[in-house]
């Protein structure tokens, strides 16, 4: 039995005030949260959340990337009814579970070719650490010890854990702890709007991959990984890649020996119109680590994908200690794996990937308009996936100051519209779930064009 709102204001109010005083929330300041009044979800339904007030809302954020096929989805709630009347829990470790074997099988049937076996563990970031060390652990039993440093890209986000921020490269998330990070191999990114090497594509003919190749000509030797997310860098702003690059830095790393790590947690599960990013440009990576979209939304899970070489890498003699000793508490639950099997069931039976494709189109439609707007610099989009880019001038590409918080202002006028976005910096993304129709996109696009125009247009 779910937990009902109070319908008594006075208990309402107190409820908001429980909500200010004992909750400490991700990435929100919150001296400035407290100050607010709290917006507390009680319910939802499709594409749209409900608070405790009944007021509605669209789910423009996909709840932050994780919701796929709108919230109650029949066959989601079933699978974890029936799970939880059986079992909702018992350790991985030297056992299994029915739900984490079925879904093992159907994820590698899924995944890209060559990717062999699933390690279960509960968030991607846990995910990314996971392909870390792996890739660093098979490399010693390769007798190649000196590989030992990754590759990552400027602008990346991989996750909190120390080893995943020690591959990010968002300053503002990351510089804090750079006594707590390992040295990586940092290199530019493709940021087509904003080319750190001011070449434009694609008569650049991708200059940004020949600096991975660069690090590669000289450091191949001490170099485990290259890691990237394929495709479009998130958490830097939706970060859209050029055709191309993605196969050219999969056909470096196999040229330069070292392993590609993909990281589909946030770019996995149809989220780009493919069932993973890494499929538009026919690439296969070493390792891929997926999560958010694993379930549908519904439930902690990930897992990291590894080829059947690297897992072989592991296998010895228990006195050779080859074992990968990495492990959670609640890796490959059977609550968590009853949800993604089922939606994964729903991808094979609804065509969930075909009918994207009316829904992609539309969405360019819709937000087209908005690059006529005195102050959009460039609109992203790759999927189900849109960012709309403000800036201060857009002959010059001045940004806004990030003091001036537009795309925070931009979210807050879309809450008074009735949608939930969540901006980075300047830029305010649209990430509805893949379950959206088609006129609800038509809505959510217009809210996201008032609400730019209410804070640029002044």
């Amino acid at each position: 039995m779910g937990q009902k709102p109070p319908k008594d204001p006075a208990a309402l109010r107190r409820m908001e005030e429980d909500a200010r005083q004992f909750i400490w929330h991700p990435f929100t300041q919150m001296a400035e949260w407290e100050k607010e009044r709290p917006l507390i979800i009680d319910r939802g339904k499709g594409v749209y959340l409900y608070d405790i007030h009944g007021k509605r809302y669209l789910d423009g954020v996909s709840s932050v990337w994780v919701n796929l096929h709108g919230h109650r989805k029949a066959a989601l709630d079933r699978a974890v009814k029936d799970q939880i009347n059986r079992i909702a829990h018992s350790t991985l470790l030297g056992l299994a579970n029915i739900p984490a074997v079925r879904l093992a099988k159907k994820l590698i049937r899924a995944a890209p070719p060559g990717l062999a076996k699933v390690f279960f563990s509960d968030n991607g970031s846990t995910a990314m650490e996971a392909a870390l060390k792996i890739a660093f652990q098979y490399w010693r039993h390769r007798g190649k010890s000196r590989k030992t440093k990754f590759v990552s890209l400027v602008n990346a986000y991989h996750g909190d854990t120390i080893g995943s921020v020690s591959l990010g490269g968002i300053e503002l998330f990351h510089d804090c702890y750079a006594p707590l990070r390992f040295p990586t191999h940092k290199v530019g990114a493709p940021y087509c709007y904003r080319c750190f090497l001011n070449k434009t594509y694609p008569e650049c003919r991708l200059a940004c991959a020949e600096e991975v190749e660069k690090v590669l000509t000289r450091h191949h030797d001490g170099i485990a990984a290259v890691v990237v997310e394929p495709m479009i860098q998130g958490a830097a702003g939706m970060l859209t890649w050029p055709s191309g690059y993605l196969r050219r830095i999969r056909d470096l790393a196999s040229r330069y020996g070292v392993l590609l790590i993909a990281d589909e947690v946030f770019t996995g599960f149809g989220r780009t119109g493919t069932m993973f990013a890494c499929e538009h440009e026919g690439v296969s990576p070493d390792l891929m680590a997926v999560a958010k979209g694993l379930t549908g939304g519904y439930l902690p899970l990930a897992a990291t994908l590894a080829t059947q070489e690297i897992y072989e890498a592991f296998l010895g003699e228990y006195r050779e200690f080859k074992t990968f000793f990495h492990g959670h508490s609640y890796t490959g639950n059977q609550l968590g794996c009853a949800a993604a099997l089922a939606n994964l069931e729903i991808f094979e039976k609804e065509n969930v990937l075909e009918k994207l494709r009316p829904k992609i189109e539309a969405m360019i439609r819709f937000l087209k308009p908005l690059k006529d707007y005195s102050h959009v610099g460039e609109i992203r989009q790759i999927g189900l996936i849109a960012a709309v880019e403000l800036v201060r001038d857009r002959v010059t590409k001045e940004p806004y100051p990030l003091e001036a918080r537009m795309g925070y202002r931009a979210a807050r006028e879309a809450l008074k519209r009735g949608m939930i976005i969540r901006p980075l910096g300047n830029v305010v993304p649209l990430i509805p779930p893949l379950s959206v129709t088609i006129p609800q996109l038509k809505k959510m696009a217009s809210i996201l064009g008032e609400s730019i125009r209410a804070v640029t247009e002044v």
